[in-house]
């Protein structure tokens, strides 16, 4: 798909931009883990070549160097967080911020090294780089990794921010939303810090500067799903 450049060259509209363009974003009608129809659909798992992980990890690299975050070391959770967070390592040491790696098996090793954990001591400030956060247990699940190591889970790298109701199990067995989104819930309720490159506003922004492009369209449904079940 060819896309005019956007006005606002914010990293986050050249992120969107990006994502388009290698057909991890689509517009369309989409069926969410939460059971929602959702009007368009990010698969970071076609982020699926040498040159689109290098760039997705020079987005992540930009947002984190951008941010307040003050970690040591970095973790990525099995198993898309392994790929991810090593490139983002690989990235901000070629930007001359050189942090240590480490990541997880899912299931123990029980010869050569042994254990679950690969790279470097988990140690300091912790940040877990994962793709996306859908209900933050994928998050609670590192935490007791790095804990139980003796380090400080400190924050969560995403790519999207989805800013939209959390959903849990109602004792029926049916899924019930909650007044708040899987990252406000990994900041108040884990006290987390987070990075996303890019969140649902900024979506609606780039859409919104599509005037005159088949995309625009896509822009009302877009709308009225956040406010249907988007979060401040």
């Amino acid at each position: 798909m060819s896309l005019p450049p956007t006005p606002d060259h914010t990293l986050a509209q050249a992120f969107i931009q990006f994502s388009l363009e290698s057909g991890v974003l689509k517009f369309g009608s989409f069926t969410t883990k939460a059971g929602r129809q959702s009007p368009y659909f990010f698969n970071a798992g076609l982020f699926d070549d040498g040159a689109k992980l290098s760039r997705l990890a020079g987005f992540y690299a930009q947002a984190l160097l951008q941010s307040d975050l003050q970690f040591d070391m970095i973790f990525g959770p099995a198993y898309k967080g392994i790929p991810l967070g090593a490139a983002v390592a690989v990235e901000l040491s070629r930007l001359g911020r050189n942090v240590p790696f480490a990541y997880n098996r899912k299931e123990a090793k029980d010869h050569g090294e042994g254990g679950s954990l690969v790279g470097a001591p988990l140690k300091g400030r912790v940040l877990i780089v994962d793709d996306v956060m859908s209900a933050g247990t994928a998050v609670r699940e590192s935490m007791a990794l790095i804990e139980k190591a003796g380090a400080q889970a400190y924050g969560v790298a995403v790519a999207l921010d989805r800013q939209e109701m959390a959903t849990e199990a109602a004792p029926d067995g049916s899924l019930r939303d909650l007044p708040h989104s899987a990252v406000q819930y990994v900041r108040e309720k884990l006290g987390l810090k987070v990075c996303a490159v890019a969140q649902l506003s900024d979506l609606l922004g780039f859409l919104g500067t599509q005037s005159g492009h088949e995309m625009v369209q896509y822009l009302p449904a877009v709308k009225a799903y956040r406010d249907r079940y988007g979060v401040a």
